[in-house]
């Protein structure tokens, strides 16, 4: 690559209309480029750029995670814990990392993991994984639907094959129809790895969707019909599940509750069904918790996971429930989309929080790695729950926030 070390060249060049605004890294390196913008972008706001541009590796690290680029944001890191984890796929003593701009986020949650380490940890398990995406095709009418549908089931097979050929790591699971009017829509479903694998699933289905027009009458109008459903609430996504379907649960002893949470597990549990399951029932809610998406988001951010994914990551439901006068308390996230490869887990900083879990990069066996995040992040969300059921509890959720002056 030939070109300028000079910002303000590459700056001028843009203010003349040599280049383009996202022209810059074919004629300078990615720094220099970052550079260039934040002067155009001082000059025509009148803002200070300084900050931003401080960040710590070099721009080029974060080339297939943005465009644009004119520096960092950077977002409070901190870590709850250690906790005890007794997962299927991680195990043991580990510190979570948050990044965060609220407040007494992780004193809450970092009480949680304490009451639950003090009970012997947290069991967690990955139920349900696969990783969807579902184009919308057009027919006739509805005997050409059914026509439709009756070829799918029987020609999975041949689907299989065409978005298999797309990726190394990808498998197809199944393919379910679903019909209205003239209208036929496919949720394909991947076991993705230790990718998330949004990308991976829509490069695969593209394959096999040119085989379903190229067999049928059916003409394909979207790619994504909307029933994956990616990024937006849905309830097709609490039922199935879309990424990983994952549950953490613990027992407290009485008197733990007691002593640590300065409540009853009676309490707690009539809490959970007065506010989580039947305020959310009232408020047509998707989500039957208290702030699951809480624990999620500062977990995406710390981990390079794509945070508009915390739609779908906080469909969770919370239980509670007394057993022989102890608390059982339980998370059960129905589609938390996650990876440990790809996307923002290439970013240095984003990569040192995989570490602090030691998940980063592909597991063993593939797939490993990210069940085991997916464990973790459960963990936290059950830490931060019960923190937050016990704090209404004791009637210590203003105090806690006014002590900590937030």
């Amino acid at each position: 690559m030939s070109g300028t070390s000079d910002p303000k060249d590459l700056a001028a060049k843009v203010e003349s209309g040599d280049l383009r605004f996202h022209e810059l890294e074919e004629h300078a390196d990615a720094d220099t480029a970052a550079a260039a913008r934040r002067l155009l972008v001082e000059e025509q706001s009148g803002a200070s750029l300084d900050t931003v541009g401080d960040y710590g590796f070099p721009a080029e690290q974060a080339d297939s995670a943005i465009e644009n680029m004119i520096g960092a944001i950077q977002v409070p890191l901190g870590v709850v814990g250690p906790v005890e984890v007794n997962g299927a796929a991680t195990s043991g003593e580990t510190y979570l990392p948050l990044a965060t701009t609220e407040g007494a986020l992780l004193a809450s949650v970092n009480r949680g993991c304490s009451v639950i380490d003090r009970a012997g940890g947290a069991t967690a398990r990955v139920t349900k994984s696969g990783m969807t995406r579902a184009p919308v095709f057009r027919v006739a009418d509805v005997a050409e639907a059914e026509a439709l549908v009756s070829w799918v089931r029987d020609n999975e097979a041949m689907l299989k094959e065409a978005a298999e050929e797309t990726t190394n790591h990808g498998e197809l699971l199944d393919v379910t129809p679903y019909v209205v009017g003239d209208n036929v829509y496919l949720r394909f479903r991947y076991d993705t790895k230790d990718a998330m694998g949004m990308n991976m699933a829509t490069i695969a289905t593209r394959a096999a969707a040119d085989v379903v027009e190229a067999e049928t009458a059916a003409s394909l109008v979207a790619l994504s019909g909307n029933l994956c459903s990616d990024k937006k609430p849905a309830a097709i996504n609490a039922v199935e599940g879309r990424g990983r379907s994952v549950t953490a649960d613990v027992l407290i002893p009485r008197d733990v509750v007691e002593e640590r949470l300065h409540t009853t597990p009676e309490a707690i549990a009539e809490i959970n069904t007065r506010k989580n399951l039947v305020g959310s029932a009232k408020a047509g809610g998707l989500g039957f918790n208290a702030h699951v998406a809480n624990v999620v988001a500062a977990m995406f951010l710390a981990t390079g996971q794509d945070a508009a994914q915390v739609v779908e990551g906080s469909n969770a439901i919370t239980t509670a429930e007394v057993k022989d006068g102890n608390l059982y308390f339980s998370v059960s996230l129905a589609s938390l989309e996650v990876g440990t490869v790809g996307g923002g887990t290439k970013l240095p900083t984003q990569a040192e929080g995989l570490d602090i879990l030691g998940v980063r990069g592909g597991g063993d066996p593939a797939g490993a790695n990210a069940d085991a995040l997916a464990e973790c992040i459960a963990t936290g969300a059950l830490a931060g729950e019960l923190s937050l059921l016990a704090a209404l509890g004791s009637r210590h959720l203003s105090s806690a926030h006014e002590s900590l002056g937030r």
